[in-house]
């Protein structure tokens, strides 16, 4: 019976350190740490019970799993001399899980320090990967590096090619999440190390990485395929991440295909996996913007709720925070959260220098500087948003993350537009080599740029917008022939028309014409049944605020059309030439302008580039 335990216990070993079959490792270690605990063998079962930790930290998800081991653990160290190396490593296997658990890393790195001065190369072989597995959020770069190092010099001292594997695959993680250009070059002689004989765990990571790097490359298809792959891969092997790495992969790619809204059901299922690292709120933040590209605001904003009390919170940086920001203000943007997306900024911003990614390496969402100048957009602070975006852009192309590219040119053309006017040449440029790098990838890069300027009577002002820029401009004479127009782009109106809107901008002996009669008098008529939609909306949404500034436009409409009404309500006319309308007409609606451009200096030269006077008038937005 002792040599059937001891064939289980190796079996178990070469299942986990030499073929990387984490499954039929855990079968193999829970039949011999049950024997072993019924033998009473105190070496057997401490056997047992490492290697039920498996090779990573925290390979069990779910609460009575994970509870289950660490009991079977320390019953394990309670029966060893304190001083033994078996008893070294039990102590380095549960201060790494209780450190990963928590989000932290002293006790495990204390550990590291003594199984050096211990001199057992297993035992620090251990610590220094568990101790990396704990480091992997965005603040750790320069320590992991250092294990990753010397965990690759003490493989040669432990004749175990597992911890050589290991630390190859921590040092190409490491190089991947500092955007460090040899990262590939450490990926390929990882690759090489792997040839001739499988390693299960860790080729499944390589496959993960290689998805990562074909999504990056625009290879959509080639990466949703290998994603697929990479899926099976995991589930033969044992691996509990691969159903969340699956979904994430996924949801880059259709991030950039400009198809997230149709994963709103995956993502939603995922949020209850007893399979997700306990310390992973990164699916909150994708299901949030994916809801909010879907238009389900509700949704959106309830995810971003529970995210205020975690990641949005004073708490540790996981694997997963970068990504998690990433969606936050991209999710913040959609839905217009000024608040929230500068609160996200100042959170990112000691990590600009870095790319988005979630360890290890498993997706890649370009520089933090692209989610910085989306959050300055928000924000309404254009200058920023442009030096972030312009270095997001050149980053992302050393990065070789060309759909990345594209969107963060189309980001800075829309920042630029918005600073400078979307006549802009600079972002017009910006705009058209991000549809062309786009058309190149076949992704879809949604156009943030409103190129047609609205306005609206508020009150006594006007409201007048272009994209995220505002202008309040007083009442004037030229404001409603400038409203009629702006209602109309693209269409003609007879300055006439116009100007017999407002019987007193010309002289009242001229001939007749109709007041409020042709296309100004459509357009009016048309706000008001607009506004009358728009007031049931409101009210029905329980937005008293809002629909009560629509009924003021609304009343005022109102007067405004009863004003120009004759007898019986039948139009009013107007004396005057069509030269004296002219005249009149393009003088008001000059003045208008200048009033919007001393408001808001882009939007008016906007308007001045657009709006054409004469006898006849017209906004051409192009």
């Amino acid at each position: 019976m002792i040599e059937t335990l001891e064939w289980t216990l190796l079996d178990g070993e070469h299942a986990l350190l030499v073929k990387g079959d984490m499954r039929r490792a855990r079968e193999r270690f829970d039949n011999a740490y049950a024997e072993a605990a019924h033998r009473g063998e105190a070496d057997a079962l401490a056997r047992a019970a490492l290697g039920l930790g498996g090779m990573w930290v925290h390979e069990h998800r779910t609460a009575a799993a994970a509870a289950t081991v660490r009991v079977r653990q320390r019953d394990a160290l309670a029966r060893l001399d304190p001083g033994s190396p078996l008893a070294l490593r039990l102590r380095i296997r549960l201060a790494a899980e209780d450190d990963y658990r928590t989000g932290g890393q002293d006790t495990v790195t204390a550990l590291v320090a003594e199984a050096r001065a211990a001199g057992d190369p297993v035992a620090l072989a251990e610590a220094l990967s568990l101790a990396h597995h704990c480091m992997l959020g965005p603040d750790d770069g320069a320590r992991r590096t250092e294990l990753a190092r010397e965990l690759i010099g003490v493989a040669s001292r432990t004749g175990r090619r597992s911890d050589l594997l290991i630390g190859l695959l921590w040092r190409t993680v490491d190089l991947l999440l500092e955007a460090d250009p040899h990262a590939e070059r450490a990926l390929g002689e990882l690759r090489g190390a792997l040839d001739g004989e499988g390693q299960q765990a860790i080729e499944f990571v390589v496959g993960a990485i290689e998805v990562m790097l074909s999504t990056r490359g625009g290879r959509f298809e080639h990466a949703e395929e290998r994603a697929a792959a990479c899926y099976e891969r995991g589930l033969a092997a044992g691996d509990h991440d691969a159903p969340g790495w699956y979904v994430r992969q996924l949801a880059a790619i259709r991030w950039y295909q400009g198809r997230i809204g149709e994963l709103v059901p995956l993502l939603t299922g995922l949020l209850n996996s007893p399979t997700l690292p306990a310390v992973d709120d990164s699916p909150y933040a994708g299901l949030a913007v994916a809801a909010a590209v879907a238009g389900d605001r509700r949704l959106a904003e309830g995810m971003l709720a529970r995210l205020r009390r975690g990641v949005l919170a004073d708490r540790p940086r996981t694997s997963t925070w970068l990504m998690s920001m990433y969606a936050i203000v991209e999710a913040a943007d959609l839905l217009g959260d000024a608040e929230l997306a500068g609160r996200a900024a100042a959170l990112l911003a000691p990590y600009a220098a870095l790319p988005v990614m979630t360890s290890p390496g498993i997706v890649c969402f370009g520089s933090a500087r692209h989610s910085l100048g989306v959050a300055a957009i928000t924000t309404g602070d254009l200058d920023l948003a442009v030096t972030h975006l312009r270095r997001a852009v050149h980053e992302n192309l050393a990065l070789g993350h060309w759909p990345a590219v594209a969107l963060s040119r189309s980001r800075l053309g829309q920042a630029l537009a918005l600073r400078d006017g979307p006549r802009d040449e600079g972002a017009r440029r910006q705009l058209a080599l991000a549809d062309q790098e786009a058309g190149t990838l076949g992704m879809h890069v949604p156009r943030h740029v409103a190129e047609r300027v609205t306005c609206r009577q508020a009150g006594p002002r006007w409201r007048v917008e272009l994209g995220a820029r505002t202008a309040l401009v007083d009442h004037c004479v030229g404001m409603l022939h400038l409203a009629a127009l702006l209602a109309n782009p693209g269409r003609e109106i007879p300055a006439a028309d116009l100007a017999a809107g407002t019987p007193d901008s010309v002289p009242a002996q001229a001939p007749a014409q109709r007041v409020l009669d042709g296309p100004a008098g459509r357009a009016y008529r048309n706000r008001l049944a607009q506004l009358d939609a728009e007031i049931a909306e409101l009210a029905a949404n329980h937005q008293p605020q809002q629909a009560q500034q629509r009924r003021a436009e609304r009343d005022w409409l109102v007067a405004e059309l009863a004003a120009a009404a004759g007898l019986g309500g039948r139009p009013r006319t107007f004396g005057g030439s069509e030269e004296r309308a002219r005249t009149a007409v393009g003088k008001a609606i000059r003045r208008a302008v200048d009033r919007v451009a001393i408001a808001d200096p882009v939007i008016g030269a906007e308007l001045r580039a657009t709006v054409r006077t004469g006898l006849r008038c017209s906004y051409d937005p192009g």
